[in-house]
């Protein structure tokens, strides 16, 4: 048995429990709503030298200046209360130039997508302690950037390029075509930010010479619209390019823009007219911009070195992979003056390979029957790479570093889940650590690993929880059908008593390289069902992740297939323990759980009961290019493969009682989902039940609707289960 898998045996296996807590305090569901059980992360930090980082203060008017060693503030580097002609009273974000003699800031930040967002932009000089509006002209600017020697910036606005010169307090227009709906300039378009977690796509050369960014045309990709209600006597449509598998994607395009001469330079690359490029980059020589696109199928990867002055592009790097390409290794690629680094699946699992800077391969520095779980950086002095792993297990993280040599370290020493940010020169990392049991702890290591200083320990959560009655996660193991192990963990009542038979509800996800069941915290709605008598379980089936290449991708070009086999057989296997009410089952998922929830209600054979479905994909002919493709090719190429996958196949076999929850402003999984599965219920006869949230998006937000979110769940549960 390989060692990924050391602690699967056969059966119910428990290899990590914790006895409910013995407080006397209730859960309240509203607490949990309310998010007062969610641990402190110290996400805005911004690592700033060898020896400092920096985050904004709690009030939201300064920028502090911390030291590694200590983790206590030894400057203030921005406040509105100091700063000259200041006249805002807080901020939301900021950017430090690469000199740190200037400091861009923001507020009034407005969303746009999930990840793309513009604001009102200042410009604070550190020297002269002056503050003022980056761009004379009015309007919200979007994905501020730094030249490299820091005497420049460049900007969005209205979907083109701007330029600012610090020196000379001027700002020149770099493009002219920008239009809404149609061109894009330096930003991507609404399937590029979501699919390949990418908003900003410009780059600077090294010597500040040349700015290199990427085209979108999304004139031909079709337009998506929904209603927006308010509170207007009329409802107002939002319209926006949204390609649905097999539709047309934007034509993208590589630019370099030089400083000095003003000209553009379309790069000449030997790509298709549909490539995807979600990634530009100069590397440390200013006449190599690394270009790096994938093919529309997504399993080809391609790395060209293109020259912002003469347009022409090489061949560095071609990954080829017999089902796709998975985009998170896009920014496993750094670069030193000599070398590069590229994490693929090449071997069966995600492992770190190095490459001289002219492409050819030098060594593969990770290997095992496990897998590298992100990529976190190379120092070149050291001549060392930084990751993080599942070798220790699929439910559990650790940090390690790797020499060029191969030897390998292991920096963190808690079992359970560890998330690290690096120093800019790797001297320190700050540790985020928690598992089933801990809240959460954030410290500071050194480069062995040393703890250093403890940060936050959660102490207010932890003391929230010695005050409250609630059981704690087990996992298990047990054989699906096909005799594939599947990890999974339970929460069994207060005041468990195995005598006795519980409706059991299992909650999941199972998206392609995505897990539910890892070894970290998070006390959420399972806990409060667990304490009102529901025995709640989740599963990992077939194609969720850290577990190698081959358990990964089976799922290839028949989504929902064996992942609803999986929560099925699941269902079956829970319903022979002897504390399990085996007709009072139960299952629940949002997003691609909900669908999943769909997928197993209606190939089950009744083992569930009842089911809820949350904003859930019913077709995968509706969903988006990057993702749909990615995992099922397009419908032209794959149509038995989009029929099988969709829940438009299974409706009429439905069984169970259903809720359907949609938001009518999901720009994600559209309300259209929902509704045209609603219509194939109708047309087979099957009753249903469905809750509708008013100009929500995907995620339901907002404090009130997340109570009454969870409120509609919790009863619809006590009366049908």
């Amino acid at each position: 048995m390989r060692r990924l898998f050391f602690f699967i045996i056969l059966g119910l296996c428990i290899v990590s429990y914790a006895p409910a807590q013995n407080g006397s305090k209730r859960l309240d569901l509203k607490d949990i709503t309310d998010e007062v059980f969610k641990p402190k992360k110290i996400s805005e930090m911004q690592p700033l030298d060898a020896e400092h980082y920096t985050m904004i203060n709690e009030d939201a008017t300064s920028i502090l200046k911390y030291a590694y060693k200590t983790g206590k503030v030894v400057e203030t580097l921005f406040s509105t209360k100091t700063a000259r002609e200041c006249t805002i009273d807080h901020i939301e974000g900021y950017m430090i130039s690469p000199t740190g003699f200037r400091i861009i800031v923001w507020t009034d930040k407005e969303y746009i997508y999930r990840r793309s967002w513009k604001a009102n932009m200042y410009d604070f000089d550190v020297r002269r302690n002056l503050i003022k509006p980056l761009s004379d002209t009015a309007g919200k600017l979007m994905i501020p950037t730094f030249s490299p020697d820091g005497r420049m910036c460049a900007f969005v606005r209205d979907n083109n390029i701007w330029l600012k010169k610090f020196d000379y307090d001027t700002e020149s227009q770099v493009t002219k075509d920008g239009s809404f709906n149609q061109i894009l300039n330096g930003i991507s378009d609404w399937v590029y930010e979501e699919e390949f977690v990418v908003t900003n796509l410009i780059s600077w050369s090294a010597d500040s010479k040349y700015l290199a960014f990427v085209k979108s045309n999304e004139t031909d990709v079709p337009l998506f619209s929904f209603q927006v209600f308010g509170e207007n006597l009329y409802p107002q449509l939002k319209q926006f390019k949204y390609p649905k598998a097999g539709e047309k994607n934007s034509i993208v395009s590589v630019h370099s823009y030089s400083v000095d001469t003003k000209d553009i330079k379309k790069m000449n690359l030997p790509v298709d007219a549909d490539v995807y490029i979600p990634r530009i980059q100069f590397t440390n020589n200013p006449d190599q911009l690394a270009v790096i696109s994938l093919n529309r199928q997504q399993n080809t990867l391609s790395m060209y070195y293109a020259n912002p002055k003469s347009a022409v592009a090489q061949l560095i790097l071609k990954d080829e992979n017999q089902y796709y390409i998975e985009p998170d290794w896009i920014n496993s690629i750094h670069f030193t003056n000599d070398e590069f680094t590229y994490v693929s699946e090449k071997d069966g699992f995600a492992h770190v390979y190095l490459y001289s800077i002219a492409g050819v391969l030098q060594k593969q520095l990770t290997s095992g029957n496990w897998d590298v779980t992100d990529f976190l950086g190379i120092n070149p002095a050291s001549k060392t790479v930084y990751f993080q792993s599942a070798e220790e297990s699929p439910l559990r993280r650790s940090i390690y570093k790797v020499d060029f040599k191969g030897t390998k370290t292991k920096l963190t020493t808690k079992s359970g889940t560890n998330t690290a940010f690096f120093s800019s020169t790797f001297n320190y990392f700050i540790n985020q650590y928690s598992n089933i049991t801990t809240p959460g702890i954030t410290t500071i290591n050194d480069a062995q690993g040393k703890e250093l200083v403890v940060l936050d320990n959660n102490q207010s959560i932890q003391s929230k929880l010695s005050e409250s009655r609630y059981a704690q996660k087990e996992f298990f193991t047990f054989k699906n059908t096909e005799g594939v192990d599947l990890n999974g963990w339970m929460i069994k009542p207060v005041n468990f008593d195995p005598a006795k038979k519980y409706p059991v509800l299992m909650m999941q996800y199972g998206g392609p390289n995505h897990q539910e069941v890892k070894d970290d915290f998070e006390l959420g709605w399972e806990y409060y069902l667990a304490s009102n008598g529901y025995v709640v379980v989740s599963v990992d089936g077939r194609g969720t992740g850290a577990r190698g290449e081959k358990f990964r991708k089976c799922t290839y070009l028949k989504l929902g297939v064996l992942e609803s086999d999986d929560q099925v057989a699941a269902a079956n296997y829970l319903a022979t323990q002897s504390y399990v009410d085996k007709n009072r089952i139960a299952i629940w998922g949002w997003s691609y759980g909900g669908y999943l929830t769909l997928m197993s209600m209606s190939r089950g054979n009744g083992i569930f009961k009842a089911g809820i479905a949350i904003a859930p994909v019913t077709d995968w002919k509706f969903y988006n290019t990057v993702y749909t493709e990615r995992y099922m090719r397009t419908p032209q190429e794959n149509s038995e493969g989009y029929k099988q996958s969709s829940a438009f196949t299974y409706a009429k076999d439905l069984q169970g009682r259903l809720l359907l929850v949609h938001g009518t402003a999901d720009d994600n999984v559209h309300y259209q989902q929902t509704l045209l599965y609603t219509k194939a219920l109708v047309e087979s006869g099957k009753q249903f039940d469905m809750q509708i949230y008013t100009d929500k998006n995907h995620s339901l937000l907002g404090k009130t609707t997340r109570y009454h979110l969870y409120s509609k769940l919790t009863r619809f549960l006590l009366e049908n289960l």
